[in-house]
């Protein structure tokens, strides 16, 4: 049985394990352990992203790479390619609805290499609360719930240094089929709200990219 660490807030609706609570025999997480699993895999995610959302003009020495092109709708698809591996890579970025022209908004980000996508990102630009689940190894996760058109779905999405949090295949299958999409998060605010209209999405080109396929909500 894993128990949520002290410093992990509770979200609304959930009840933190404790081994008073969970039978006589109750045993409690070597959070020492499980932070050093974490710290790892943030740095290994954080590394991806890294690697994959460069601004253009930075490492022009290695890579070759463009400003940018509509992908259909409101995504907009970035490419590059190493110039020693000849990897290729390709970003596809939708805005949220409040802010769509601004770098200061929410934003879905895929990334993918090479045919395959490596990694799907919701960035809220807005400072997370601290992580309410614990997932597989002791990753920090947030508990979020999502809404694909007339559908919705609870999901827990691994937290990553309190910036952004990674979605699951699942999900980003299903916001390439919808028209609209909103994800609730919670901000040590309170819980907020992020829209998104991914419609118009020329699905070939992510095909080719990332080999997703649209999945109907």
């Amino acid at each position: 049985m894993t128990y949520l660490p002290r410093n992990f807030l509770t979200a609304r609706g959930f009840v933190q394990l404790t081994k008073h609570n969970c039978g006589p025999k109750g045993s409690i997480v070597n959070t020492n352990s499980g932070f050093m699993r974490y710290s790892v895999l943030a740095l290994l995610v954080l590394s991806v992203t890294g690697a994959f959302a460069r601004r253009p003009g930075v490492g022009d020495d290695q890579d070759r790479r463009d400003n940018g092109n509509s992908a259909g709708g409101q995504w907009t698809q970035y490419r590059s390619e190493d110039r020693m591996t000849a990897e290729k890579r390709a970003r596809f970025v939708l805005r949220a609805n409040n802010e769509p022209d601004s770098d200061d908004s929410a934003s879905i980000v895929l990334h993918c290499s090479d045919g395959e996508l490596k990694l799907s990102v919701f960035h809220p630009n807005l400072r997370l609360a601290r992580p309410n689940w614990i997932g597989f190894w002791g990753r920090p996760q947030m508990h979020v719930r999502v809404r694909m058109d007339d559908a919705h779905d609870e999901h827990n999405w691994n937290w990553i240094n309190g910036h952004f949090l990674t979605m699951d295949k699942g999900t980003t299958r299903e916001l390439l089929g919808a028209r609209m999409a909103r994800i609730e998060f919670q901000t040590p605010d309170g819980p907020r709200i992020a829209e998104f209209s991914p419609a118009g999405l020329d699905v070939r080109l992510v095909h080719d990219a990332c080999g997703l396929t649209p999945k109907r909500p």
